[in-house]
């Protein structure tokens, strides 16, 4: 039985269809949000104001940087990588359901009983206002990838039985092999999450809270090439076997998984928590991912480092 061309196969093509079409409709939803948003208010004026771009901005990245593992994952038979879409497609809707609320804090800061005596367009919850504008679009987003996440899940099932005999033509029949295989497959994956979520996070922090002569914006704007340097070094090290780049890479991610703890313990200290306020929640979700994988990867590292 022969190995399938890219894209040859009626599922193949109907799972990179579903994430496509999933993408057009959320990037619209999240377009028109943003552009409701930009014709009454100025978005430069308040710090708040800007979770708005910084929600466009992350979801045009999340449905490119999907598009972009899909692709690779059928091109490099990679089930793994389709098992860990489904994951992150699942973080995508907290993140979209999560937005619902950052929105409303960032716009709405004026109390029913205020906006009765001076009623304000931008401001003020309830009928006729911009949050009412704004929150069907908002609410279309994690339910359209809520329901692509169903369509998704049927075709995987489909190409795993497809992509079995793609893995077989690799490792043969050896179980040693076959395991170090998966191990190889899934910390290859890891990294590639890795990069989006930590990018999640940086991204957040530099659009929407920190300031530039602050302490913190330093901080966080040295730790992109170590975090980067970091996830090359990783990939070079498991793919060419390289020992001692894996105990350098080890001892790295100790490193990265301390920053993002040290992160996380600032979204909630008094002296800082109120410049989280209108993003802790998806700065809290995106540092968890991000802890998670990098957890992950040093047990998949542990593991194999062992094998070789």
């Amino acid at each position: 039985m022969a190995v399938e061309p890219l894209l040859a196969t009626r599922a193949q093509r109907a799972f990179l269809a579903t994430i496509t079409i999933q993408a057009i409709v959320v990037l619209v939803m999240v377009a028109i949000t943003f552009r409701l948003v930009d014709v009454k208010v100025d978005l430069t004026s308040q710090a708040r104001y800007k979770t708005v771009p910084c929600y466009l901005a992350l979801f045009a990245l999340a449905e490119i940087f999907e598009l972009f593992m899909a692709f690779d994952a059928l091109r490099l038979r990679n089930i793994i990588q389709l098992l860990g879409l489904l994951i992150f497609h699942v973080a995508l809707m907290v993140f979209a359901a999560l937005q619902i609320h950052q929105t409303r804090t960032a716009l709405v800061i004026m109390t029913a009983s205020e906006c009765a005596a001076n009623f304000d367009f931008v401001r003020c919850p309830g009928s006729g206002t911009l949050w009412t504008q704004i929150r069907p679009f908002l609410i279309v987003a994690p339910c359209v990838i809520a329901g692509s996440w169903l369509v998704m899940v049927f075709w995987i099932k489909q190409l795993y039985a497809e992509f079995g005999w793609a893995i077989f033509h690799v490792v043969g029949a050896n179980p040693k092999m076959k395991t170090m295989y998966q191990w190889y497959q899934i910390m290859i994956c890891l990294l590639k999450f890795d990069f989006f979520f930590f990018l999640g996070v940086t991204m957040q922090l530099l659009i929407v809270v920190l300031k530039t002569n602050s302490a913190e914006f330093g901080v966080t704007i040295a730790a992109i090439p170590v975090v980067l340097s970091l996830l090359i070094l990783c990939g070079l090290a498991v793919q060419r076997e390289i020992k001692w780049i894996m105990t350098v890479s080890l001892a790295m991610m100790l490193a990265a998984l301390s920053y993002f703890l040290y992160k996380l313990v600032r979204f909630y200290q008094p002296d800082s928590s109120e410049q989280y306020l209108t993003t802790r929640a998806t700065l809290t979700t995106f540092s968890n991912c991000c802890i998670y994988t990098v957890v992950w990867n040093i047990c998949c590292w542990s593991s194999l480092f062992r094998r070789l």
